[in-house]
């Protein structure tokens, strides 16, 4: 991986886990201010810590059997999930997108992405598609879509931030390069040859000397 590729990866990963996060605060400020119920990301830990025993697919995951840190396994694949969308929408758009963040694209994306609870996880978690057996549908799924938004909201916003980072940090690349903070190969070799020469000058001197 070139220094570019690994510098555009990390970037990407900023740019998942800070888009999840503002996910996550946005959640938290309709909880505080409308009463909004946030997800419960323990019930994704355990619907993920049952996988290994061949349990994809429960009546209901509230009623499932609880399993040790289901809330730690949670948390963290719902950052990583975020990370691998974040991911997944650089490799649509391109690597450009991070140097020049678009909203359009972000947000799309973001609601797109909401797909992947309407069909695979809410079905999983014994709610139906779409929520479908949810006690409040519509409003499950409203909340869901209204996350998902977020998200996209959140992956433009912090691609902002990334690439006002990238850009302010360029200049100093640049000027380090330009003053050479470091010796170059060839300022080297003129300072072994002046030293020589100073050497050479200071031997004749010397043996001239009575």
């Amino acid at each position: 991986m070139s220094g570019a590729t690994a510098i555009g990866f990390l970037n990407t990963v900023a740019v998942g886990l800070g888009a999840t996060l503002f996910m996550d605060v946005w959640a938290l400020l309709l909880k505080r201010a409308f009463g909004t119920p946030t997800a419960n990301y323990c019930l994704v830990g355990r619907w993920f810590r049952h996988m290994p025993e061949g349990t994809f697919a429960h009546e209901s995951i509230a009623n499932s059997s609880p399993r040790r840190f289901e809330c730690a396994v949670g948390w963290i694949a719902h950052y990583v999930i975020g990370v691998i969308y974040a991911l997944v929408l650089v490799g649509l758009v391109s690597a450009d997108w991070l140097a020049q963040p678009t909203l359009l694209p972000a947000l799309l994306f973001g609601i797109g992405t909401v797909l992947i609870p309407y069909l695979v996880m809410q079905p999983s978690f014994g709610l139906g598609i779409a929520a479908s057996r949810a006690p409040g549908p519509a409003q499950a799924r409203l909340r869901s879509l209204m996350a998902h938004i977020a998200f996209g909201v959140g992956l433009y916003v912090c691609a902002l931030g990334v690439s006002y980072l990238a850009a302010g940090s360029a200049p100093l690349l640049t000027l380090s390069s330009t003053i050479g903070c470091a010796p170059q190969p060839d300022a080297r070799r003129e300072s072994r040859q002046d030293l020589k020469r100073v050497l050479f000058r200071s031997g004749r001197h010397a043996a001239d000397a009575p």
